[in-house]
């Protein structure tokens, strides 16, 4: 992002959050916290790791933790998580992905129209999220990733 954007962005008051789905579900983190996103990679598959690591993934030559995101979240599984985007992040000093149904766009929201999370939320997602903006057609849950990759 050049610096004039940023500028504009903080002057407008929006924040912007890359998009995804998982489910019929659309989330969202800050762009800030995003290192990139892949299309379906490889994953090696690793013995007795916790049921939402689904494996390691060669980046480049840098090893990535691959994060089951609907198994994190108590979803229905994917059906091959080697056909899921992913998103990636830093973590702790080490990298990790989100392994996600689809990528969408970078959302620009007013940062005061953030809502608090919803007491209504089961309790896995009500550890995770920051709150929740109400698009024209849907709602965009903005997750800590922080929280999600605290297991």
């Amino acid at each position: 992002m050049t610096t004039t954007l940023i500028e504009n962005l903080v002057a407008s008051n929006l924040d912007q959050y890359v998009s995804f789905w998982l489910g019929d579900q659309l989330l969202g983190v800050p762009v800030t916290q995003v290192q990139e996103v892949l299309n379906a990679q490889s994953i090696a598959r690793t013995p007795k790791a916790r049921s939402e690591i689904a494996g390691l993934v060669n980046l480049r030559g840098q090893i990535v933790t691959a994060v089951n995101l609907r198994k994190r979240m108590g979803l229905t599984d994917f059906e091959n998580d080697e056909e899921c985007m992913n998103v990636v992040f830093r973590f702790k000093g080490e990298s990790y992905s989100l392994l996600v149904d689809e990528v969408g766009d970078v959302i620009d929201v007013p940062s005061e129209t953030l809502e608090p999370v919803p007491q209504t939320l089961d309790d896995c997602w009500k550890k995770v999220t920051m709150g929740v903006f109400q698009l024209e057609e849907r709602l965009l849950i903005i997750l800590n990733v922080e929280a999600i990759l605290d297991f």
